[in-house]
Order: structure tokens, then C-alpha cells, then sequence
């Protein structure tokens, strides 16, 4: 039976993650998603899972691959500069195809920056998790609501895929407070027949390992799991799109900066410009083909971020140089206000 609640970004996050059947989690605190761990480590002990802070933000995203590895679902929480630090634990998850979620509520940066909301991460989101070839799922919620939903599509995504999943939100959305419903998830977590969890002689030993020795067997892994890859790209692109029927104007913003487009988009359609707003649900996959299917019909894209201008790189290889893209960005944990946008949207539009 669901239930309709008041909750925080950062606490229906943990909530989901348990209605997932989150049961393990590991984490290190870090403003602004300490909420995250403070939650895990009122409810997990009550549900009979296992909340542990660890020493460190490498020694959390270790035990986070030691639980999945058993075939469990589990998960790990930070900020932008702890992110950074469980970069090589994600590489070796991609590495032993070990599905696991990873959250980052991101602040700005580089460095130790501020604690104000950021989307500067999502250059290493989707090309710089960690070392070698690999890619991980990337979701961008906008609401508390969809928070929920996406972590359970992540856990399930990431189980049916054997890859990491990230739920990639800022902490302007980990602090707001909305309504949520809260229920089950339809699905179940998914058969692990490779899963290091007992073989009571049953089976041959699973080993789960991303260390190979020899040069052509470490390049055909990398070759399955990219082709893998391509599924995933073929299957998991997820957009919503905004006042894009008539659009002559499309406005591309993920996350907390997408409803402030949306208000931007709304006034400049009053004042008399057909204004859009695309908003990428996947990072990675990213929806090129939403993006795609637009370039006839609009006289130019503008990426909105919080950052210096990150995402506009995906956006102009989707349009692939038949419009043309521009960019109108904060940094510093600087929110973007509606009139600032708006602004940007007059300009392009006269």
C-alpha cells in the first residue's frame, strides 16, 4: 500500500534505496548529502540491514564492492570531493561487472569549493569515473518524487546490465522538501548466478576479479562489455520534453536547473517566443536521439547548467554542427534565476 509523505530529497533517497531492498550501506559524511547517511543509519538496523560508516570515502566505496560482489544490493552516498575519492572502487566494480549504486549529491568545486548546489561533476558522471574503458549508468532526477523513482530504475537497470548505476543530483534537490508517494518497486532484484554468496558444492567457485594478466583477455572483456554498452544506449536514453512541439528554441537543462527553464521557457512563450525545454533524464546514455530529432525543426539549442559549460559538449555532438548550440551557465554553487535564462531566451529569440 503506498503512502503520500512530506520528505526530504536526501531522506526520500534513502527511503527508495530501501523499498528497493537496499539492505547494506556504506558511507563517510559530507555536507550537503550527510541526510543520506544519517537516515541509512536510523533504518537499516531496524529492517535488519547493515549501516556502516567507514574511516575514509575509499574504504566505504571498497565495502561497497565487497557487498555487491556477494550478489546483495547496496549502495554508497557522497559529495563532489568524496565522489573523487571512490573513483578507483567504481572502476573496479565496471571492471568485475559488479552492479552497485553510487549517489552523488554534487557541491560545488573544484577543490574543497562550497557546499552550495553544483553540476560541475558531470564531466567525470559520464566520462571520468575512474581509470580504464567503462561507462556507468547515470540518472539526473528533478523532483523529490522522481529522486525515488530513479533509484529503484537504477538498482534495477544496474543488476540487469552487470554495471554501476549513479544517481546523479545537486544539493539544491537533496535539501528541498516535496511530497512523495512511497511504495514498493514492481520489480525484484534480478537472478545473480555469477554472485559471490555460497556454492555449498553445488557449483564451481565464482570469483569475482577485474585483474587479467593477459593483454587479449582483458580487451575481450572490454569488447563484451562495450557491446553491452551499446544495448544500453539502444534501450536505457530517457528525456522529457517540454513545450517541443512548435519549439523554434530548445532549452536543454538536467536536474534542479531544469525547473528553472521551465519557468524561463513558460514567461518567454507569454512574451511571444516559441521556447522549448529538453530535459536529459539519462546522462549516460545520453538522449542524442531526443536531441536529434529537433535539429530540423529548431533555429538553435542552449544548454543551462550549473557549471561552466559541461553538458553542452553532448549537446553539440547530438546536433552534430546543423544548428547552432550556445551555452548560459553559474558556477560556484551559484542557482541560476528565471529572468537570467529568460534573458538568454529573448536574445536568441529575436
Amino acid at each position: 500500500m503506498s503512502k503520500r509523505v512530506l520528505m526530504k530529497g536526501n531522506e526520500a533517497l534513502a527511503e527508495a534505496a530501501i523499498q528497493a531492498g537496499c539492505i547494506h550501506f556504506f558511507g563517510y559524511p559530507i555536507t550537503p548529502q550527510t541526510e543520506v547517511a544519517a537516515y541509512m543509519s536510523k533504518r537499516l538496523p531496524k529492517i535488519g540491514g547493515v549501516y556502516l560508516q567507514a574511516e575514509s570515502e575509499l574504504a566505504a566505496s571498497n565495502m561497497l564492492l565487497g557487498a555487491a560482489a556477494s550478489g546483495i544490493r547496496a549502495m554508497t552516498s557522497s559529495s563532489s570531493p568524496g565522489i573523487s575519492l571512490k573513483t578507483e572502487a567504481i572502476s573496479y566494480m565496471a571492471g568485475s561487472d559488479v552492479p552497485a549504486l553510487i549517489v552523488n549529491v554534487q557541491r560545488g568545486g573544484p577543490g574543497l569549493g562550497g557546499i552550495q548546489p553544483s553540476q560541475a561533476d558531470y564531466f567525470q558522471a559520464t566520462r571520468a569515473l575512474g581509470h580504464g574503458d567503462f561507462q556507468v549508468l547515470v540518472f539526473a532526477p528533478a523532483t523529490v518524487q522522481e529522486i525515488m523513482d530513479l533509484v529503484y530504475l537504477a538498482f534495477d537497470r544496474a543488476e540487469e546490465y552487470r554495471v554501476p548505476a549513479m544517481i546523479l543530483a545537486d544539493g539544491m534537490l537533496g535539501q528541498m522538501m516535496e511530497p512523495v508517494v512511497i511504495e514498493k518497486p514492481q520489480t525484484s532484484p534480478h537472478e545473480k548466478p555469477w554472485a559471490a554468496s555460497g556454492h555449498q558444492n553445488k557449483r564451481r567457485h565464482n570469483i569475482i576479479n577485474s585483474l587479467y594478466l593477459q593483454a587479449e583477455e582483458l580487451e575481450n572483456r572490454v569488447i563484451e562489455r562495450y557491446k553491452r554498452y551499446e544495448i544500453i544506449k539502444e534501450k536505457e536514453q530517457r528525456a522529457e520534453e517540454y513545450l517541443m512541439e512548435d519549439a523554434e528554441i530548445a532549452v536543454v537543462a538536467y536536474g534542479a536547473t531544469s525547473r528553472i527553464v521551465k519557468a524561463a521557457v513558460k514567461e518567454a512563450r507569454e512574451q511571444g517566443v516559441k521556447a522549448g525545454c529538453i530535459r536529459p533524464i539519462t546522462l549516460w546514455p545520453y538522449p542524442t536521439d531526443t536531441i536529434a530529432k529537433y535539429v530540423n525543426q529548431v533555429k538553435c539549442f542552449l544548454s543551462v547548467e550549473m557549471s561552466m559549460g559541461q553538458m553542452v559538449e553532448d549537446v553539440r555532438l547530438a546536433v552534430n554542427g546543423a544548428v547552432p548550440v550556445e551555452f548560459y551557465g553559474r558556477t560556484g554553487g551559484v542557482i541560476p534565476e528565471p529572468g537570467e535564462v529568460l534573458a538568454k531566451i529573448m536574445e536568441l529569440g529575436r
